[in-house]
């Protein structure tokens, strides 16, 4: 993993957000290897420039929708869980679902998928003022954590003139948040 992410920061990320996936597995009594693997594993795209991250999903007969065409960062989630089985051989389910679902979430997410997508957002090197506060959420209520994270996610996005995934409407609303009212909101 390291030589593949060629970047020291990059690597330390995945290895944070490998051990809090750890975390909140264990504090879930959910299997922590997956969760472990799946945290590793989730960024084995993120540095690819826009046009390689387009080339890789197409030469795959990945679709690609209009958000994701329109910011292709986003890519990198599902085309890791592409690598992950490529490049290290992973055909878990709920390992490839969950690195796939890792950056702008889904309407259906299962509980490792909800375990890397907090471990990716609030692991120890994200600096937000209320990461520690959302991580200790996540400890306790998964769920709950989820509803929080992206409502502060998207708060975020607003705030930075940037769009918002339909897939975290769809993720927002699956955890009982009011998207229509975020999205309208203009704080």
């Amino acid at each position: 993993m390291r030589a593949h992410l060629a970047q020291e920061h990059r690597f330390a990320h995945t290895i944070r957000v490998a051990r809090m996936a750890d975390t909140l597995a264990q504090a879930h009594g959910l299997p922590t290897e997956p969760a472990r693997t799946a945290g590793v594993l989730h960024d084995l795209a993120r540095l690819y420039s826009v046009r390689r991250l387009l080339e890789e999903c197409e030469a795959r007969g990945m679709a690609i929708d209009a958000f994701e065409r329109a910011n292709p960062i986003v890519l990198h989630a599902r085309l890791g869980a592409e690598l992950a089985t490529e490049m290290f051989g992973v055909t878990d389910p709920a390992v490839l679902s969950a690195i796939a679902k890792h950056t702008v979430g889904a309407a259906e997410m299962g509980p490792l998928d909800c375990v890397l997508y907090l471990a990716d957002g609030l692991e120890p090197g994200r600096d937000f003022a209320d990461r520690a506060a959302l991580a200790a959420l996540a400890r306790h209520d998964l769920s709950a954590a989820m509803g929080a994270t992206i409502e502060a996610s998207v708060r975020y996005m607003q705030k930075q003139g940037l769009a918002v995934a339909p897939q975290t409407v769809a993720a927002g609303r699956a955890f009982g948040l009011d998207m229509e009212e975020m999205l309208n909101c203009r704080n």
